[in-house]
């Protein structure tokens, strides 16, 4: 570069730079270091423990053209800022881009901020610090820390478990917890009860509605109740009037956006933290990984005008919130816009900066001011009363602006209180009907992945920036699937009273339908239950939220990191070797009964190629005579611990061969993807509403026929040539060209159906061609630890 670089500022992304290279002027060249540059070495251990735990560091193959780039830069810059976030990821990713670079400190500036925006990054620029080498300990502690888990851990699970598979500090601990509802919800017996409600006509246009306070055990009882109510008149008894008040929810930490984006939008965690950072990095939020609620003083009096300028200034109310999580990493601000007079943004981000801002905005409002009613209906001839529960609203408050959602499953939000229409105690009121339905007990909700959030951060499990990793890592890793599952049909009982007359009567509903909720898969709950037995305290909550707290202690300056992780190693370690030697192989193998008629033992467990079944017993090395088991994978939605002998035996009735179509054998069976005919070596889905065990030779023609077709329609030309088959398709996405089991894409401009041969080869030719993988000399890692750390303690 012929000019020399004044001052060179880098940034963790390249959005993240190109929004804080408008407010520098041109004596600043702001570049990004594209995420983490360095990380601990891929091959091996990467850490020596005889040396104190001393990291061996590598600089990331996809980063050191960055890298190389950033140090041609850094050596002509007279001052090299760096500008990284301001957690212990971002202070972590400074230290190593100083290292990695080469750069002497004294040249190098810390600068912080908590939002991009001219005044804040002015203002870190006019204040720059040292790097904080207590909170780089405590982010390598938990580098490494979580390194020394999986590394020695997971082979472990190898040998006695499964190949290929892997544990961690926070996901094994993440798993458990699912694991463990999964096993409350199977063991919970639901209870049947009868609820009761009444409706009263008022003046002939408007219905009062009512019910009983307690809730009957058994359908005798509610008949006897409404026996009792026959012939009988009905009245106001009293009418109880309270002023009641509501108060705003907190501004949002990185938790409760997660939480609330996943009620109100729908949105996954990984998805909110994906829009936020979009939102962070164009000036738009404050930094969203944070676990306070406090907001800036700055911030509350331009809150305060916004809500003077839009609502009046009896709207406005000033409130601090303390955080609920013990240990907030570093206590910094909630998250919330940088311009309150910003309603709306670029359409990607809308709602969930919407979201924001209502909620930041609703936390500096009035409390609601409610009257809650509640009307006592006597009956003539019993004592009981039965109940109507209202309430107005008198003075809207932060509800003008914003309410927050709820997890709670249980909440009918058709029985939220109404207003009531105008009563007076003693009026007479006309019974329409009453009726007592059967409901039931409902067994713990299943974790979303914002429920799940909650409960870790109740915990104290994992920090906000880990949350979102670790439910996406446990997805990954097959011990959990995020899903829809249908519920079942159940009966139950409805007695009504209307016109004096009783009548009972059967009804249906479908009860039990989840929707994106997390399942433990059955490898997920085998390794849970090896784990939680061989490695208890790894696998205890309290030890993972200590270690989250040891963490928070290096970064305080008040714990040495090198000795956390020997005190944490140690045990650790003879534990590994102790099991290694010592336990027993875990498949989660379960029993189920007798094959009718060979009386064979029949078992279900872990597979080399997932659960499955097995008929008859593995033969005994060296017996080669012995007759071999017959096996069959279990189906989706059946799992090991609650499969039944039955439904074990269905599956060896599988494949079924139906006869021949066109001559060639009709079979049905079940792969990967479920249930399917073959014919012609073509597989046909079977759809999810016909029992692969009940259909029938004409409706398997019919399904195959309707592929055939379904493929006709597909199908636009074709070219057979000396190199194979080309064929132009429509696709889901439109058409596209098939070459060798390749596709290839055909540009929006030009009409498929008149493509020639030459035309399609030149797509071919110039389509997506796979990228060589570089050949990547070895070079030795470099080891290295947070410098310093002895004289920022002095």
């Amino acid at each position: 570069m012929a000019n020399k670089v004044k001052n060179l500022v880098i940034v963790e992304s390249p959005a993240k730079a190109k929004t804080i290279e408008k407010y520098l002027g041109k004596d600043y060249i702001v570049k990004s270091s594209v995420g983490h540059i360095r990380d601990l070495a891929k091959k091996g251990l990467g850490v020596n423990i005889e040396e104190n735990f001393s990291p061996t560091y590598e600089i990331s193959e996809d980063k050191k053209q960055v890298v190389s780039e950033l140090k041609k830069l850094a050596k002509q810059a007279e001052v090299v800022w760096l500008a990284t976030d301001e957690d212990r990821e971002g202070e972590a990713i400074s230290w190593h881009l100083l290292e990695a670079l080469g750069v002497k400190e004294d040249k190098t500036r810390r600068v912080v901020y908590n939002q991009i925006t001219e005044a804040a990054i002015k203002a870190a620029i006019d204040n720059p610090k040292t790097i904080d080498y207590d909170l780089v300990n405590a982010q390598q502690a938990r580098r490494i820390l979580d390194r020394l888990v999986g590394f020695e851990l997971s082979p472990v699970l190898w040998k006695k478990v499964k190949p290929k598979l892997s544990a961690g500090r926070v996901q094994s601990v993440t798993v458990r917890l699912i694991v463990e509802r999964e096993r409350e919800i199977h063991a919970f017996n639901a209870e049947s009860f009868f609820k009761l409600r009444a409706h009263f006509d008022i003046e002939g246009d408007t219905i009062l509605k009512a019910e009983l306070p307690k809730n009957y055990k058994t359908e005798q009882e509610a008949l006897d109740f409404l026996e009792s109510c026959k012939g009988a008149n009905y009245n106001i008894k009293s009418i109880v009037k309270k002023p009641s008040k509501r108060s705003p929810a907190a501004p949002f930490t990185t938790s409760t956006l997660q939480q609330e984006a996943s009620r109100k939008l729908g949105y996954s965690v990984s998805q909110t933290m994906s829009v936020a950072q979009k939102l962070y990095e164009a000036g738009l939020i404050t930094y969203m990984r944070t676990d306070s609620t406090n907001l800036a003083p700055e911030a509350t009096k331009a809150i305060e005008d916004e809500i003077i300028r839009s609502y009046g200034k009896e709207y406005s109310k000033s409130r601090s919130y303390k955080s609920g999580s013990k240990g907030a990493q570093e206590a910094h601000e909630a998250i919330r816009p940088t311009d309150f007079t910003k309603h709306s943004v670029d359409a990607d981000g809308q709602k969930l900066y919407e979201l924001i801002w209502k909620r930041t905005v609703a936390s500096q409002m009035a409390e609601a001011q409610l009257e809650k009613s509640t009307v006592n209906i006597g009956i003539s001839t019993n004592d009981i009363e039965l109940k109507a529960k209202g309430e107005m609203l008198v003075f809207d408050g932060f509800l003008k602006v914003y309410m927050e959602g709820t997890d709670d499953e249980n909440v009918d939000h058709k029985d939220r209180n109404g207003v009531l229409p105008p009563l007076k105690e003693g009026q007479d009121l006309v019974l329409t009907d009453m009726m007592a339905t059967e409901r039931f007990t409902h067994h713990p909700a299943r974790y979303t992945e914002a429920s799940l959030v909650k409960k870790l951060e109740e915990l104290g499990i994992g920090r906000p920036s880990t949350y979102a990793p670790t439910i996406s890592t446990v997805i990954k890793r097959g011990y959990v699937v995020k899903e829809d599952r249908e519920g079942v049909e159940r009966n139950y009982r409805v007695i009504s009273f209307e016109n004096n007359e009783i009548k009972a009567a059967d009804a249906t509903e479908m009860a039990g339908t989840e929707r994106k909720k997390l399942f433990p898969t059955d490898i997920g709950s085998v390794v849970n239950d090896f784990l939680v037995e061989n490695f208890s305290k790894i696998l205890d909550y309290n030890f993972t939220a200590q270690v989250e707290k040891e963490f928070d202690e290096i970064a305080s300056g008040n714990m040495e990191w090198q000795k956390m992780l020997s005190n944490f190693y140690t045990p650790f370690h003879e534990n590994i070797e102790y099991t290694t030697e010592n336990a027993d192989r875990a498949s989660g193998e379960r029993e189920l009964g007798l094959e009718p008629g060979t009386g064979k033992r029949i078992i279900v467990r872990i597979g080399r190629f997932g659960p499955m079944a097995q008929i008859g017993e593995s033969p005994k090395e060296g017996d080669e005579d012995a007759e071999k088991p017959r096996f069959a994978g279990l189906r989706k939605g059946q799992s090991l611990e609650d499969i039944t002998l039955e439904e074990a035996l269905d599956l060896f009735k599988l494949p079924r061969d139906l006869g021949l179509y066109e001559d060639k054998k009709v079979v049905i069976g079940v792969g990967r993807f479920g249930p399917y005919v073959r014919h012609d070596s073509k597989f046909t889905s079977i759809p999810k509403e016909i029992d692969p065990l009940e259909i029938e030779f004409d409706k398997a023609v019919e399904l195959i026929e309707a592929k055939r077709q379904a493929d006709r329609e597909k199908f636009i030309n074709s070219f057979d040539t000396e190199d194979g088959l080309i064929e132009v398709l429509k696709g889901r996405w439109g058409p596209y060209i098939k070459f060798n089991k390749k596709n290839f894409k055909i540009p929006k401009d030009v009409e498929a159906a008149d493509l020639s041969l030459e035309e399609c080869q030149k797509l071919i030719k110039d389509g997506p061609k796979t990228k060589k993988k570089k050949v990547v000399k070895k070079t030795a890692a470099k080891k290295t630890t947070a410098k310093k750390t002895t004289k920022a303690k002095k």
